[in-house]
């Protein structure tokens, strides 16, 4: 079992998430964060560190380039059983990130307004959102993922039962929520573009 120490928090909907890094941070997690999510914690009185102070690297393109970068995808998917996995991680100074906390640009709200331009629907299609999902479920071995606020507690109480920690189970159960999660995205976005196809 994998003690929490890193998470990435980065939400559209934030309900109960300053709650829940507050609850991260008193178990002594750090946490990295972006854009509006960060300055909701810091007003929350929640500390935490920008994921471009983190990289090194700005934010950049409207906010479209965040977190795709080889210290946020490296942490969430090296293998911490794999020696050569370990020795990269080392030699870039990449550090492993146990928690991801996001979910994904309100695509579904944002088009459900029968006004919705499509540059309005393209500019709400998530990338950064759903690559770290996808990476913290392919690696859910080592790393909890959270899509749903719901499971917010869910994840705390499991910490406090296995000393920072979270079970085997509640993780893959917690892959599977990602998976289903971005592949509803994904269908989504495939629907609305595709009716509108001339």
């Amino acid at each position: 079992m994998v003690k929490i120490r890193r998470a990435i928090i980065s939400v559209s909907d934030k309900m109960g998430v300053a709650a829940f890094a507050k609850g991260l941070s008193q178990r002594g997690v750090q946490i990295l964060s972006t854009g509006g999510t960060a300055r909701l914690l810091r007003d929350s009185e929640v500390s935490c560190m920008d994921v471009s102070e983190y990289t090194g690297f700005p934010e950049m393109l409207d906010g479209r380039v965040k977190t795709l970068h080889p210290k946020v995808h490296g942490g969430i998917l090296g293998m911490r059983d794999n020696e050569k996995h370990v020795a990269k991680m080392k030699e870039y100074d990449i550090e492993p990130i146990d928690l991801i906390a996001i979910n994904l640009y309100p695509f579904e709200k944002t088009v459900a307004d029968p006004k919705c331009s499509i540059e309005d629907a393209i500019e709400q299609i998530d990338i950064g959102g759903p690559a770290m999902i996808r990476s913290a479920a392919k690696n859910h071995k080592f790393v909890t993922v959270i899509v749903d606020p719901a499971d917010y507690y869910r994840v705390l109480e499991e910490m406090d039962e296995n000393d920072g920690g979270v079970s085997d189970s509640l993780r893959y159960e917690l892959c599977v929520k990602a998976y289903t999660r971005t592949a509803q995205y994904d269908t989504a976005i495939s629907n609305w573009l595709k009716a509108r196809m001339k």
